[in-house]
C-alpha cells in the first residue's frame, strides 16, 4: 500500500498538472488571432495578409430590404470550381426569399448556413490561421458584417490531371489506371476496389509553409494497430517547411539512413495498393503526388509485380526467378568479368581465354579500369537519355551507347568482350520491376568491382556475405528486412521466388497482419467435379 502522505503528494502532483495542462490549454486559446466583427477592417486583412494577390476574388453582396447588411465571398482563382460558387452559392444567397427580409447578421448566418448554401463541407471558422488554411485549400470563405467568424464551404476544383495508364509499373494484364496529382481522386480509386468499410483513413496537414495533406490509408482488423500507431506517430513527428512529393516523406519516416536499399515501398497503381492492404500494409498517400508509399515494405517485394497474382502461379514463379537471376547479373556480371581475367584464368575454357587475351592485348588498361570507364559512359549515357526530351531522349541513349561502344573497341580503350558485359549488365538492371532496386544494384556493383580487383572471387564472396548481415539488419518499421526468407517463416515461403497458387494464399504474412490473418476459405483448390456431382448434373438436365 502507498502511505498517505505519499498519495497526498501525487494527488498535490495531479492537481498541478490539471492546473498546467488548463493553463496551457488557456495560454494556447489567448494566442489564437480570432476573427473580428468588422467586415471591412476582415476583407483589409486578408488582401495584406496574401500580398494583394491578383488571383484572389473577393465579391461583395448586399442583402436585406435596404440592403444593410454586407457580405464578402473570398475564394482563389484557379483553385476552386467556379460555377458551383455561381450557382449554388452567390445565386441561392442572391434569391432567398427569407435573407431578403429585415434579419438581423446572426440570423442571415443561420439561413445561409441551413438553407441557401446548397454546397457541402460547410463549417464555421473562428480564426485566421484555420480562415487561411482552408481558403488556400480551394475552399470559398463568406464574412458577414458584424459578425465575428466566417463560413467555410467546400468548393475545391480547377485543372486536374485526368485519370491515365501508369507509366512506371508497366504490366500486360491488370488495370490500366494510374493515380493523379489529386489526394482525393486516389483515396476513390481505392475505395472503389475494396467495398469495405473497414478501409479507414485518417488526414493531417504536414509543412509549416505547404500545408500539404498527408493521409494514412488501412484495413481495420487486418493492419496490425502497432506499426499503424508507428505510422502515426512519425507522420506526426515531421517538422519541415512544406512536402513537395511523397519522396520527402519516405526519407523522414524510414527506419535507417545508411542504405542504399528502399525500405518504403512506392507505387502508381491502385490494384497494387489494394493488394497490399489486404496483407496488412499501410498507405500513405500525399497530395500533389501519384506515387503512393506502402509501409512496411519487404526486399522480396521488390522483384514482385502486381500481374503476377494475374498469371497462373507456374508462369510467375519462372518469372520471378528470371528477375532474380537478372538482378544478380547487374550485381556482379562486371565483377566476375574482372575477376576471372585477373585472378582465375584457369576457370575460363582455354578456347574462350585466347580468344579474350588475342582482344585483350591491345588493351593499355587492367580489366578493372577497363570496366569502370564503360560503367561510367554507361551511366552517363542511361541519365542523359532520362533528362533529354522524350522524343530523343531514347534515340539519344540508344545511338551514343552504339557510336561510343564501336569507337571505344576500335581505338584500343576497352576489349569487345567488356562491351557485351556492360551491355548486358545494363540490359539486366531494366528488367528489375522497382527503379529503387536498380539504382541501388548500379551503386553496388562499383563495390563488388573492387572487391573484385582486389581479392578476385573471394573478394566477391566477401562483398556478398558484407551485403547479406547488411540486409539482414535493416528493418521497415519494426518487421525484418529479409522476411520471411530471414527469419525463414516456412508458411510464407511460397510468396518469394516462387509463386503458389492463388487458392493456396490462406493466410495473410505473420509479421505484417493483425488479429485478423485468415485470408481464404477452405476447400478453395479447384477440379472438375466428382462422379455424383455429374450424374445429377445430367440427370437435372434430362440427359
Amino acid at each position: 500500500m502507498v502511505p498517505f502522505f505519499k498519495r497526498k503528494k501525487q494527488s498535490n502532483k495531479g492537481k498541478r498538472q490539471e492546473r498546467d495542462s488548463s493553463g496551457s490549454s488557456k495560454n494556447s486559446a489567448e494566442e489564437k488571432d480570432f476573427i473580428g466583427s468588422s467586415l471591412a477592417a476582415n476583407v483589409d486583412k486578408i488582401r495584406q495578409k496574401t500580398g494583394y494577390s491578383s488571383d484572389l476574388v473577393i465579391r461583395l453582396i448586399n442583402i436585406g430590404p435596404q440592403s444593410e447588411i454586407k457580405i464578402a465571398v473570398l475564394y482563389v482563382k484557379g483553385m476552386v470550381d467556379s460555377q458551383s460558387i455561381n450557382d449554388f452559392l452567390i445565386e441561392q444567397i442572391m434569391k432567398n426569399k427569407a435573407l431578403q427580409e429585415k434579419i438581423m447578421p446572426n440570423e442571415a448566418l443561420d439561413i445561409i448556413t441551413e438553407e441557401a448554401v446548397a454546397l457541402g463541407g460547410v463549417k464555421s471558422v473562428q480564426d485566421w490561421e484555420e480562415l487561411f488554411t482552408v481558403l488556400m485549400a480551394g475552399n470559398t470563405i463568406l464574412l458577414i458584417d458584424g459578425i465575428n467568424k466566417a463560413l467555410s464551404a467546400s468548393t475545391q476544383g480547377g485543372a486536374r490531371r485526368s485519370v491515365q495508364e501508369s507509366t512506371t509499373n508497366v504490366s500486360v494484364r491488370g488495370s490500366k489506371e494510374a493515380f493523379t496529382e489529386s489526394i482525393e481522386t486516389n483515396t476513390a480509386m481505392v475505395r472503389r476496389i475494396i467495398n469495405n468499410p473497414n478501409l479507414w483513413t485518417e488526414s493531417m496537414k504536414i509543412g509549416k509553409m505547404t500545408k500539404t495533406e498527408v493521409s494514412i490509408m488501412y484495413i481495420n482488423g487486418i493492419a496490425k494497430n502497432e506499426i499503424v500507431e508507428e505510422v502515426r506517430k512519425r507522420l506526426k513527428r515531421i517538422n519541415i517547411d512544406g512536402i513537395l512529393e511523397s519522396g520527402y516523406i519516405e526519407q523522414l519516416i524510414e527506419d535507417q539512413t545508411l542504405t542504399t536499399f528502399p525500405t518504403v515501398h512506392h507505387t502508381e497503381r491502385p490494384d497494387c495498393v489494394a493488394g497490399n492492404l489486404l496483407e496488412g500494409r499501410i498507405a500513405i498517400l500525399v497530395n500533389g503526388t501519384p506515387f503512393v508509399l506502402l509501409v512496411p515494405a519487404l526486399f522480396i517485394d521488390f522483384f514482385q509485380s502486381v500481374e503476377d497474382y494475374y498469371e497462373r502461379f507456374d508462369i510467375s514463379t519462372a518469372l520471378r526467378f528470371l528477375r532474380t537471376v537478372t538482378f544478380l547479373i547487374s550485381l556482379i556480371a562486371p565483377a566476375v568479368y574482372i575477376a576471372a581475367t585477373t585472378f582465375h584464368q584457369e576457370m575460363i575454357p582455354t578456347q574462350l581465354a585466347i580468344i579474350i587475351a588475342a582482344q585483350r592485348e591491345s588493351v593499355p588498361f587492367p580489366a578493372f579500369v577497363e570496366a569502370l570507364i564503360m560503367e561510367v559512359t554507361f551511366e552517363i549515357l542511361r541519365e542523359a537519355g532520362i533528362r533529354m526530351p522524350k522524343a530523343i531522349g531514347s534515340t539519344v541513349s540508344i545511338v551514343g551507347a552504339l557510336v561510343i561502344g564501336q569507337a571505344a573497341v576500335q581505338a584500343g580503350i576497352v576489349s569487345p568482350a567488356m562491351v557485351i558485359i556492360v551491355s548486358m549488365t545494363a540490359i539486366a538492371s531494366f528488367a528489375t520491376p522497382s527503379y529503387a532496386v536498380a539504382i541501388s544494384a548500379r551503386l553496388v556493383r562499383f563495390v563488388f568491382m573492387i572487391s573484385a580487383a582486389t581479392f578476385g572471387f573471394y573478394g566477391i564472396i566477401l562483398a556478398f556475405i558484407m551485403l547479406t548481415v547488411h540486409l539482414c539488419s535493416l528493418r521497415s518499421f519494426g518487421v525484418p528486412y529479409m522476411s520471411p526468407l530471414a527469419p525463414f517463416i516456412p508458411g510464407e515461403a511460397g510468396d518469394t521466388i516462387l509463386r503458389k497458387p492463388i487458392w493456396a494464399y490462406s493466410k495473410r504474412p505473420h509479421l505484417i497482419s493483425g488479429e485478423n490473418k485468415v485470408s481464404e476459405g477452405k476447400h478453395q483448390k479447384p477440379g472438375p467435379p466428382g462422379p455424383r456431382n455429374m450424374t445429377n448434373h445430367y440427370t437435372e438436365k434430362g440427359e
